[in-house]
């Protein structure tokens, strides 16, 4: 293979930005430039890493593959000229809180970024309600949290930075009659039975826009478990309105589940990092800030 360090620079700033135009404006260079380094990278590859259309572009499933490795990449490159400057690693202590939600599906891609870039800090986090991580953060027990960020305007208490968000779609059973559209009516799933997910973030934005639109849901079954939710879709008890974030293709069972978008449009959900207004931050949290800003997690991508 003889791709070039700055075509995966380019790929990952398409991954990290959502589309060739936000690349080109966070390197600074022409959306052509990107676009030629991309082509030639998956020429090198032999595989497609870009899907085009008409809306922009997403990347394949090839290419999310890629993208972990490329990320690897770039990151260990880093880390060589750090250690090439001298300058001593970053030691103490990081307290960091996380919702439930967020705890499986972002926290563990941010925490080996951060491990990476930074062994010698000694790493402690609390899973709790956005409640109780909160009132931690203001009594200064803890020093970041990373939750879901809610619409609501933010507590004058913290400061938030948005790491990505993850829009909603509709988990079917394969060979539902609803998998031959494109985009699924609202009205078309209102008489389906529902598999509701009891965790505190998706209860909020669901309730939100099926009040919105009128419509009633049918519950099926109700759980805290999003493999329960993945096997009980798969197996037809029902279908889901969740997120892309902890959206799988099968379930343990190996079953198939698909997803399609609603034609009305719905909320996205929006994973953040929360620290207290007006404190000092100590050196460990600000390097994970600055870490988790850095590359988004492709699962926050929409």
């Amino acid at each position: 293979m003889a791709f070039k360090f700055r075509q995966l620079q380019y790929f990952v700033a398409v991954a990290d930005a959502g589309s060739i135009s936000g690349a080109a404006q966070q390197l600074s260079v022409s959306q052509s430039t990107i676009t030629e380094a991309v082509k030639e990278l998956e020429a090198d590859l032999g595989v497609t890493l870009l899907e085009r259309s008409g809306r922009g572009v997403a990347l394949s499933h090839k290419g999310r593959m890629f993208l972990r490795h490329a990320t690897r990449v770039l990151e260990a490159v880093a880390d060589a000229r750090r250690s090439l400057g001298g300058a001593p690693p970053t030691a103490g202590r990081l307290s960091l809180g996380v919702t439930a939600l967020v705890a499986g599906y972002v926290l563990s891609d941010l925490l080996a970024r951060f491990r990476r870039a930074h062994p010698a800090v000694a790493v402690e986090a609390l899973e709790d309600g956005r409640d109780h991580l909160e009132h931690l953060l203001i009594n200064g027990e803890l020093d970041v949290v990373v939750m879901v960020v809610p619409d609501r305007p933010a507590d004058r208490a913290f400061d938030t930075a948005l790491l990505g968000e993850t829009p909603y779609r509709i988990w079917l059973p394969q060979g539902h009659r609803l998998t031959a559209l494109r985009e699924v009516p609202l009205a078309e799933i209102a008489g389906e039975p529902h598999v509701m997910l009891s965790v505190e973030e998706i209860e909020e934005a669901t309730k939100g826009f099926w009040v919105a639109s009128g419509i009633r849901p049918k519950v099926a079954f109700r759980t805290r478990s999003v493999e329960a939710v993945r096997s009980l879709v798969a197996t037809g008890a029902g279908i889901a309105v969740l997120p892309d974030l902890v959206y799988r293709p099968w379930s343990l069972e190996g079953d198939r589940i698909e997803a399609r978008p609603a034609a009305e449009p719905l909320p996205a959900i929006r994973v953040g990092l929360a620290w207290r207004r007006g404190a000092a931050m100590r050196q460990p949290a600000a390097d994970f800030v600055a870490v988790s800003l850095s590359q988004r997690s492709e699962r926050m991508r929409g």
